[in-house]
């Protein structure tokens, strides 16, 4: 009956997160404090989401434009009906 159960979970996909011990680079701290390995990993997650909201920023002016470009078309045809 455990292995079914462990079959079963390796088969359902997940995120799943390791936590080293206490004290070893990169773990958290009781006193709240980070090391620069963590200060490190959290600037380049940081990096990371600002160019990605970037992107999609980009992206949102570009479909904005063209869908400006299209109103204008449709206006114009109106006009001229």
């Amino acid at each position: 009956m455990f292995s079914r159960c462990i079959t079963r979970s390796l088969r359902v996909p997940a995120a799943v997160r390791c936590y080293s011990e206490a004290g070893s680079t990169g773990a958290p701290r009781s006193d709240g404090s980070e090391d620069n390995f963590t200060q490190r990993e959290r600037a380049q997650e940081d990096y990371y989401v600002r160019q990605h909201e970037k992107e999609q920023l980009e992206l949102l002016k570009k479909q904005l434009h063209e869908q400006g470009k299209k109103l204008e078309k449709l206006e114009n045809d109106m006009k001229k009906k």
